[in-house]
């Protein structure tokens, strides 16, 4: 059996498949922990070595749902439930 081209062809099963955590197609099949975020470790996988990974995954690439509010409501010293006092005045 030679190493090359006929070895290449009987390649057709799938080692990674879909991280549940990240959505990347990088959790590997048999040992069962994913190459991308290193679910299912509590933390997410990153190293300084990878700044440009990082730079992809860190905080505000993505929707910030809850973050981007926070620095209008600390403007306004967290007030909840208060009508705004109008800012012309009289």
């Amino acid at each position: 059996m030679t190493k090359g081209t006929t070895s290449f062809g009987k390649r057709h099963t799938k080692t990674h498949s879909l991280c549940r955590r990240c959505g990347n197609r990088a959790y590997h099949n048999q040992k069962k922990t994913c190459a991308s975020c290193g679910y299912p470790a509590a933390k997410i996988r990153s190293y300084n070595w990878g700044m440009k990974a990082k730079r992809r995954k860190t905080t505000g690439t993505g929707r910030m749902r809850y973050l981007k509010t926070v620095n209008v409501r600390f403007k306004n010293g967290f007030r909840e439930g208060v009508k705004a006092s109008s800012s012309t005045s009289n």
